[in-house]
């Protein structure tokens, strides 16, 4: 980045209007097909953006596939229909200009946007095909206290989001008056298509990103073609503000963590010409309002200095973490960690809602203090005890170990997460407690603890009869429909395995464990990471190999699932199938010959048909194919499961179905991953 960024501080030219971003998808030629739908588009959309009721924005398309064309154009929530035309349609002759020829093109001026594409963006709610974020910069810096100004800062650009996000315009201006401090204002916009939280997730990385670009600059803005932020020390939108922010009562800095690989493109921008003053002056204020504001503003000046005493040390850090050479000492990344702790305190208070923050000394009365005999048993986070409150209910404890795999990153992910997801079939979070070196998650307690306890133990599986292992195949199916499709957040778990399935006490199976969940847009194929983690066994092998994952990941871990529960074996650990090494392999080899009663656990295969064993297994292999393509949905699991009458495709064979056992060395196999990729794999005490 600081490349790019000195590159351009050597052209003047990149200071001026519009700023351009152009891709790398290939190029158009004069008079061609493609040239002609552009066209068609730079014709028509203009007309459309201005005429849609506020705010004014467009999406189209032109021709047909290799020639067809998408484009986007967005107005600045604040301008008039007439100014908005007049800008949308300068884009389009600037863009063909400034990225001659090129068949992917952004442009961005105050007053709006204009992109156009080969590659389908608009079915994306990323910002473009290559998650681009732009940053201008002023030049200048504030002069006064640097953590003064982060937490100021921070503050108004997270009222501002929030704002942004609930509105149904998706956006927002706003103004902060701070005494002894210039007036800052500040504009949040998604484009209106997207949802309330598909905003949230384009906006989610934008303190990260103002943090290491913008620290300490008078003005500055984050452009994306989904979503954008400007801030500035003089009023640079039209009107009064929608958002006034004169207390720092609900100062809440929300630190985020840009993805690995996120391109952000950093421009310059000069310090723009000083607007009249009148402009800098005259923002409508009523003179009871006036006197209120200075009633707040003399107990803000007693308020804050406590309040960036307690923050000084946490935005110092946050400046250390800038790019630069080298590695964070062992000290560092200790402050990052209670940067972060604190960044989640902070916002779990701010939220009125059922989900509490619970005190130490509470949970340590609860559980008697983690006393031995109220330990429920151990998982990758850490050892799970059971609990009573004061007001007689029954609680689960999941305490962090300090040697924990899993760490806090996942700790917050889950707090972040679950709080927000509501179903039957999945676990309800009460609250947390983040106090001392204490990490602790708070469930509901459910007393008959996890699916691997009935189903992996000889004399437990024997209470579970098929009629209720197929309510659990049904509720787990269920469960993982509502997060892939009906949840507001539609979330990929990433480690479902029979040990996160808890049973309540009418053995009705919850989903658990959500540490290593990942948020998608409703139109996101698949993600990446570099960071692969997960159980050996239920892992698909597009994300074991390469880090890919998606819905079709934990599709995969449902197949796997179901195999288990039907033969109420492990499909990996020191169980061997004959010439098998696992259960996918073993479970092809009946399929192929036939024989699907003998993948049929005994204490169950009385009470099945063949023909229904046959469909279970079926739905089963057709879930574990090793093509994600080839898998079904959840939708088609959830209506395959519910009705005989929908006819199940032959599957294709299983991922990891020709592992074989070595004849000449039958203890020992091992199996060598191909990926790049830093994996971390959980395996429990009993082989998970």
């Amino acid at each position: 980045m600081a490349i790019v960024l000195l590159a351009l501080l050597l052209f003047p030219s990149a200071y001026a209007q519009p700023w351009s971003v152009c891709g790398n998808t290939g190029n158009y030629t004069a008079a061609s097909t493609y040239q002609d739908n552009l066209s068609q588009l730079a014709a028509s959309l203009p007309k459309k953006a201005s005429s849609n009721t506020s705010p004014l924005f467009a999406t189209g398309t032109a021709g047909a596939v290799p020639d067809l064309v998408y484009a986007l154009a967005l107005c600045r929530g604040d301008i008039n229909a007439s100014a908005c035309k007049d800008c949308v349609t300068i884009g389009f002759e600037d863009a063909q200009q400034l990225c001659a020829f090129n068949k992917e093109a952004t442009v961005y001026y105050d007053s709006c946007l204009v992109s156009f594409s080969n590659e389908d963006f608009l079915s994306t709610t990323v910002n473009g095909n290559e998650n681009e974020v732009t940053v201008l910069m002023d030049a200048q810096n504030f002069t006064e206290s640097a953590d003064y100004i982060r937490l100021l800062l921070f503050t108004l650009l997270n009222d501002t989001s929030e704002s942004a996000i609930n509105s149904i315009r998706r956006f927002t201006t706003a103004r902060m008056d701070i005494s002894s401090l210039p007036t800052i204002y500040c504009a949040v916009q998604c484009t209106p298509d997207l949802t309330a939280d598909e905003c949230a997730a384009c906006l989610q990385d934008f303190p990260q990103v103002t943090l290491q670009y913008l620290d300490g600059q008078r003005g500055g803005r984050l452009l994306g073609v989904r979503c954008n932020m400007r801030y500035e020390i003089y009023k640079f939108y039209q009107g009064d503000p929608m958002l006034r922010i004169i207390s720092l009562a609900s100062a809440v800095p929300t630190i985020g963590k840009t993805p690995p690989g996120t391109p952000v493109t950093v421009y310059p921008q000069p310090p723009p010409a000083a607007p009249p003053a009148p402009q800098m002056i005259t923002t409508p204020i009523a003179a009871q309002e006036e006197t209120g504001r200075k009633g707040k503003l003399w107990i803000i000046g007693i308020a804050i200095p406590l309040v960036a005493i307690l923050l000084c040390s946490t935005f110092t850090f946050l400046w250390l973490r800038r790019p630069k050479k080298g590695v964070l000492s062992s000290q560092d990344r200790a402050g990052a960690n209670r940067i972060e702790e604190n960044a989640l305190v902070w916002t779990i208070e701010q939220k009125s809602s059922e989900f509490t923050l619970f005190d130490l000394s509470e949970l340590l009365e609860a559980t008697k203090s983690f006393a031995e005999e109220n330990r429920l048993g151990q998982g990758g986070f850490g050892p799970v005890y059971k609990g009573q409150l004061s007001d007689g209910q029954e609680i689960a404890v999941k305490r962090l170990a300090s040697h924990s795999g899993q760490g806090f990153t996942e700790f917050r992910n889950e707090v972040e997460l679950i709080a927000k997801l509501q179903h039957t079939n999945l676990v309800r979070l009460l609250g947390c407690c983040i106090q001392a070196e204490e990490k602790i998650l708070v469930y509901e307690y459910l007393p008959n603890k996890s699916l691997d306890f009935f189903i992996f133990d000889e004399r437990q599986s024997s209470l579970l009869n098929w009629y209720k292992r197929r309510a659990i195949i049904e509720g787990v199916a269920q469960g993982l429909l509502y997060l892939h499709k009906h949840s507001r957040l539609r979330v990929v778990h990433r480690d479902l395995k029979a040990s996160n399935i808890l049973l309540d006490q009418d053995m009705d199976p919850k989903i658990s464990d959500f540490g290593l969940a990942r948020i998608c847009s409703s139109n996101d194929a698949e993600g990446n990471t570099k960071r692969v983690v997960g159980t050996y066994g239920y892992m698909s092998p597009e994300y074991a190999s390469e880090g890919i994952y998606s819905v079709k990941s934990d599709v995969f871990s449902f197949g796997v699932l179901l195999l288990e529960i039907l033969s109420a074996k492990r499909n990996s650990g020191f169980h061997q199938y004959g010439d098998f090494l696992n259960l996918l392999g073993y479970t092809w080899h009946l399929w192929e010959i036939g024989r699907w009663l003998d993948l049929v656990e005994a204490s169950i295969s009385k009470e099945m048909h063949e023909a229904e064993a046959r469909r279970y297994i079926n739905i089963a292999l057709m879930c574990v194919q090793e093509n994600a393509d080839d898998r079904p949905t959840m939708s088609d699991v959830v209506a395959a499961l519910n009705s005989e009458s929908v006819v199940l495709p032959e599957p294709k064979h299983p991922a990891y179905f020709n592992l074989r056992v070595s004849k000449s060395v039958e203890s020992a196999v091992v199996v060598e991953a191909c990926s790049l990729n830093e994996m971390t794999i959980t395996q429990d005490p009993q082989g998970r």
